[in-house]
C-alpha cells in the first residue's frame, strides 16, 4: 500500500512569511502522496476588527455569526489557501486549494446547542462538526492519484447551501482516518513546541514515542496536561480508527519526517 502523509499547520506559521516560506519548500520536498491542512491565523480576526465585527470565544471556542462566517470564509478559502497554494506551485508543487463544499468532499452538521459549566446554553453559530462519514475519501484518492496536491482550508459545508467553519486539527484527523483504507496514513501536526514535552519550558525534555497505555500513565502523573490533552486524545482515537502513527512536532523540523525522528510519534499497541 503507498503511503500518504495527511500535515497541518497552524496560524502562527501562517502569520508569519518567512516561516511560512521556509514550511512550504520543507512541504514541497515530503516524499511522495501528501495533503495539506492549513487553520486561520490572525488575518481573519484583525478583519473583522477592521469591519466592526467583533469575536466572541465561550471557553476557548470560537463563535461564527453571520459576519463572522463570511470573513472567515473569504480569508481562509481566498486569501490564504489561494497563497500558499501559489507558494506551493512556485516550487514545482502541484497543489489544488479546495474548501469542504469543492467536490462535497467534507460534509459537516453544524454544532447543536451546547450546555457550558455554567447551565447556559450556547449556539456556536455556524460551526461545523465532523463524523467518520464527514469525507469522501475517493474523490481526494482521484486527487491525489491524478498527481495533485490538495490544500484543504478549515470551511466546509452542510449540503444544503451552508457554509460552516470547522476546526483545522479536526478536519486533518478526520480526512487522515477517511484515507486510511487507501493508503498507509500518517497524521502530522505541526506546532510551535518540539513535540510532546515532559516539561513544557524545556525543549530538551521532548518524549519521543508514545503509546496509548504510556500515555495514559503520562495523564495520571500530571506530565501531560493542559491544551495537549484534547490534541492527544483526538490523535489515539484516529489511531484506533486505523492510522498507522500520529507525529506532533515543530515545523521547522519537517524535514526530519523522512527517517520517523521527526517531534513525538503517536504509535497503536501492534
Amino acid at each position: 500500500m503507498n503511503t500518504l502523509h495527511v500535515i497541518k499547520i497552524g496560524g502562527n506559521i501562517i502569520d508569519d512569511p518567512a516561516q511560512l516560506e521556509r514550511f512550504l519548500t520543507d512541504f514541497s520536498a515530503v516524499p511522495g502522496n501528501k495533503i495539506l491542512v492549513h487553520g486561520g491565523g490572525k488575518i481573519a480576526t484583525k478583519l473583522a476588527q477592521d469591519l466592526g465585527i467583533e469575536s466572541e470565544l465561550i471557553e476557548g471556542r470560537r463563535v461564527t455569526d453571520a459576519e463572522s462566517l463570511k470573513v472567515v470564509a473569504m480569508v481562509y478559502a481566498g486569501l490564504i489557501n489561494k497563497n500558499i497554494v501559489a507558494g506551493l506551485q512556485k516550487l514545482n508543487c502541484n497543489a489544488i486549494g479546495l474548501a469542504g463544499a469543492d467536490g462535497n468532499i467534507i460534509r459537516a452538521k453544524k454544532r447543536p446547542l451546547k450546555t457550558i459549566a455554567d447551565g447556559r446554553e450556547i449556539d456556536y453559530g455556524f460551526v461545523g462538526d465532523l463524523d467518520d462519514s464527514s469525507v469522501d475519501a475517493q474523490a481526494i484518492y482521484k486527487l491525489v492519484q491524478a498527481g495533485f496536491t490538495p490544500v484543504f482550508s478549515a470551511i466546509t459545508h452542510d449540503g444544503n447551501g451552508q457554509l460552516l467553519n470547522t476546526n483545522a486539527d479536526t478536519i486533518a484527523s478526520v480526512i487522515a482516518v477517511a484515507m486510511s483504507g487507501l493508503y498507509d496514513t500518517s497524521l502530522v501536526y505541526c506546532f510551535e513546541k518540539s513535540g510532546v514535552l515532559r516539561d513544557v519550558n524545556d525543549e530538551s525534555s521532548l518524549i519521543k514515542d508514545i503509546t496509548a497505555e504510556e500515555y495514559k500513565e503520562l495523564k495520571k502523573e500530571g506530565v501531560i496536561h493542559s491544551g495537549m490533552i484534547p490534541k492527544l486524545d483526538n490523535a489515539f482515537e484516529a489511531i484506533g480508527k486505523g492510522l498507522s502513527e500520529v507525529y506532533i512536532g515543530r515545523a521547522d523540523a519537517l524535514p526530519t519526517l523522512k527517517d520517523k525522528s521527526f517531534g513525538t510519534r503517536l504509535k497503536s499497541e501492534k
